[in-house]
């Protein structure tokens, strides 16, 4: 026997490398990047003086949506803004990025879709794609089977100017859809309904078929966020994730102090809406599993909401004032 008939392709792991080298002569890669893919571990030349951020994320079940549609184009970009939307809300730039591939097979098509997606992805939020493995695992793993997982790092640049107060405002940025949150949910409503991901369903409120709506990429917000970080505008920041706005929200927030949201103030995007009726999703419910149409929140003073609301417009991100800072705990949908 040898390692392929025990499912292991070595060649073909060597030839997912090989594209990936090839395609980062697309994505030119910072010049702190002294040592990249194909090493041991990748080398980044640190200047800064002060703090590092790191985070770890996956896609959750959203791979297996992609999965079943074929489609791996854009998976990859929800894998790093899965992170890198972590580092930015504990006050971090990205610097960067390394991604965990573990299938059954290697199938070095479908891998490079979804590296081209990181590569994307990194150059989105200005970070590096240092490095990752890819492992093949066919005991763990059917044939199809895959899994992604990742890692950023940033420099904290962000150093709250003062603790948030009652009367700040929290200043919602618009999501691209569900992101990378609520799969498991959504995809069990699917079945529950027979839907059809190739369907437009116009009901929906989309005008592509379901399967598309739901793979579209989650939204980095690093470029649009980060001009805002240096000058004391804000003084909070979520990355709104599992849990949805009610559990994320607080951890943005001293021991005392919870928010106040008046759900009127922004669109919820019709297919969430539509899904959970499927489903009969209760709201307390999609509140917590679903992000409800925003992706981020800022926390700002009131007398900064005209400014961060002109800037993010400009980023091509529709943001509104949600809500406010209150005396209590915890989220109250007024």
């Amino acid at each position: 026997m040898d390692y392929r008939q025990a499912g292991v392709d070595i060649e073909a792991g060597n030839e997912v490398v090989r594209r990936i080298r090839q395609l980062l002569t697309r994505f030119p890669q910072p010049p702190e990047v002294v040592e990249g893919i194909g090493g041991f571990a990748g080398r980044y030349r640190w200047q800064g003086a002060g703090d590092l951020v790191a985070g770890a994320d996956g896609v959750g079940t959203k791979i297996l949506l992609a999965q079943a549609l074929d489609r791996f184009d854009t998976i990859g970009i929800d894998l790093v803004a899965m992170n890198v939307n972590d580092v930015l809300a504990a006050g971090g730039r990205p610097l960067f990025f390394l991604d965990y591939i573990a299938v059954g097979r290697v199938n070095p098509d479908r891998l490079e879709r979804v590296l081209e997606g990181v590569a994307v992805g990194c150059q989105e939020a200005g970070c590096a794609l240092l490095g990752g493995e890819t492992a093949e695992m066919p005991d763990v793993y059917g044939a199809e089977g895959m899994d992604l997982a990742g890692f950023a790092v940033g420099e904290v640049i962000w150093q709250r100017p003062r603790d948030p107060a009652p009367g700040d405002l929290a200043v919602g940025l618009a999501s691209s859809g569900f992101h990378a949150n609520g799969f498991s949910l959504i995809r069990a409503i699917i079945r529950a309904a027979s839907l059809d991901l190739d369907r437009v369903y116009p009901e929906s409120g989309e005008a592509v078929p379901l399967g598309q709506a739901l793979l579209r990429p989650t939204r980095i917000y690093v470029g649009a966020v980060l001009p805002l970080l240096t000058d004391g505008t804000v003084v909070g920041m979520a990355h709104i994730t599992g849990g949805g706005l009610t559990e994320n929200l607080p951890r943005a927030l001293p021991r005392g102090l919870g928010v106040r949201l008046r759900p009127t103030s922004w669109p919820v995007p019709p297919l969430m809406f539509w899904l959970a009726r499927l489903g009969a999703v209760p709201e307390e419910e999609m509140r917590r599993t679903f992000n409800c149409g925003l992706g981020f929140v800022l926390l700002v003073p009131p007398e900064r909401l005209a400014r961060v609301q002109q800037h993010l417009g400009a980023a091509g991100i529709p943001a509104f004032a949600v809500g406010e800072v209150v005396p209590g705990e915890g989220v109250e949908w007024a």
